[in-house]
């Protein structure tokens, strides 16, 4: 028995597994990287919302009417890229997105009227959201191949670029403009993207690894995504509406949490900056937990239990007193949202592919978008504390919906 254990890699089906394992890890490592990017860039453009905000003298208002742009180009593009993907391949739309992206994210800076503003973020969301559709479908093939909950660590990579790219941008802050800022990342994101399309590219699209102990397949037929219509898309629209009470916060916090320190609280700007980028931590440190935690609690406690303590966390983040509760509370709020918006996402692949990624995501990364101007809105009409409170009413609704949520999954059609 000894010597067949050392004689079973030389088996060709052995060898087989082994290559194709290789193979979804070059695959994953290099959507990883574009996971970061994603976050890196947006965090830059979050920080510099404050400078923008004074160069185009908007108020509050108009701030987040500008926004809109973001919500609008995200929004319109994001069922297109379902489409774009199911013809031409989640990974060149991933690598085309991120072109895109990069390019765009220097154009805010070059603006100095609100109109403008929103015309420009107009070209930022429809990238933004391209991106993330794209970024999501291929890693939902990943996850059905490698058959482990690992949806969360990819969406830990966007957290820590993020929290790179708040951290960097709160450094830069004081000292660099954000026309100069803005074009260093662009020049980043496009030296990135260059050096890892080649390995997203090269490799073949993923499927199952093959399993050595039996060579039966495990998905039984009806196991795969079905298609976009009645019962399943009912669960794919659950699953987006829980996605998108979190993003919601996500977004708030993303594009108001810099401005509540610095505006209602007085922080130093550096200070400020690195609200977003604690947040940031905290969620991905969630995220990088978040297959053991999946594996160990199962789908629906993890939803439920991750909304109620982020809906904790944002009532102290949008009412406390002083600046470092809030900093704790913002904290709080990233462990708690870390884990619902991949667990949604993936879920709603899982039931249907890149059309239940784009549809999911399109309502989820919609509330990361449509909450900012919404924030303004509130902020003008009552103030900004208050307006974040709805950030802690949403995560609270993500638990509620998650539990309801808890059978939705596994019911699909069997055609």
């Amino acid at each position: 028995m000894p010597l067949l254990n050392k004689l079973a890699p030389a088996v060709p089906g052995n060898q087989a597994a082994d290559n194709a394992a290789a193979s979804l890890s070059r695959l994953r490592t290099a959507l990883t990287v574009f996971f970061a990017l994603d976050g890196f860039l947006f965090a830059g453009w979050v920080v510099r919302i404050p400078a923008i905000k004074e160069q185009t003298g908007a108020s509050a208002s108009d701030l987040g009417l500008a926004l809109l742009g973001v919500s609008g180009g995200a929004v319109i593009t994001m069922m297109l890229t379902g489409r774009l993907c199911r013809r031409f391949g989640s990974r060149p739309v991933t690598v085309a997105c991120g072109v895109l992206l990069s390019l765009s994210i220097a154009l805010p800076a070059q603006t100095h009227s609100t109109l403008t503003l929103g015309l420009v973020l107009l070209v930022f969301g429809a990238s933004y959201g391209g991106i993330n559709v794209a970024m999501n479908s291929a890693a939902v093939d990943l996850v059905r191949a490698v058959r482990r909950p690992v949806m969360p660590s990819f969406h830990a990579a966007f957290s820590l670029g993020a929290m790179t790219g708040a951290g960097l941008g709160g450094l830069v802050a004081a000292r660099l403009g954000a026309p100069a800022h803005l074009l260093a990342l662009t020049v980043i994101g496009l030296l990135v993207t260059a050096a890892a399309a080649p390995a997203l590219l090269r490799h073949p699209a993923p499927v199952p690894v093959p399993e050595r102990s039996r060579e039966r397949r495990v998905e039984a037929p009806g196991n795969g995504p079905g298609p976009l219509r009645g019962t399943t898309r009912k669960a794919v629209a659950l699953f987006g509406v829980i996605a998108l009470c979190t993003a919601y916060g996500e977004g708030a916090l993303a594009e108001w949490g810099t401005l509540h320190l610095q505006e209602d609280l007085h922080a130093h700007p550096g200070v400020a900056a690195s609200g977003y980028s604690l947040f940031a931590l905290t969620m991905a440190v969630g995220r990088l937990s978040g297959t053991t935690l999946l594996e160990r609690l199962g789908q629906t406690r993890t939803l439920v239990a991750g909304g109620m303590l982020a809906a904790a966390g944002m009532l102290l983040g949008a009412l406390a007193p002083a600046t470092w509760l809030v900093l704790l509370g913002f904290a709080v709020t990233g462990l708690g949202l870390a884990n619902i918006f991949p667990v949604a996402v993936a879920r709603a692949g899982a039931l249907a592919g890149p059309s239940g990624v784009a549809a999911a995501s399109t309502l989820g990364y919609g509330g990361m978008l449509v909450g900012p101007p919404a924030i303004g809105f509130l902020a003008d009409w009552l103030s900004l504390p208050l307006a974040l409170t709805t950030v802690a009413v949403l995560a609270a609704a993500a638990a509620l919906l998650g539990h309801a949520a808890r059978g939705a999954s596994a019911h699909r059609p069997s055609e």
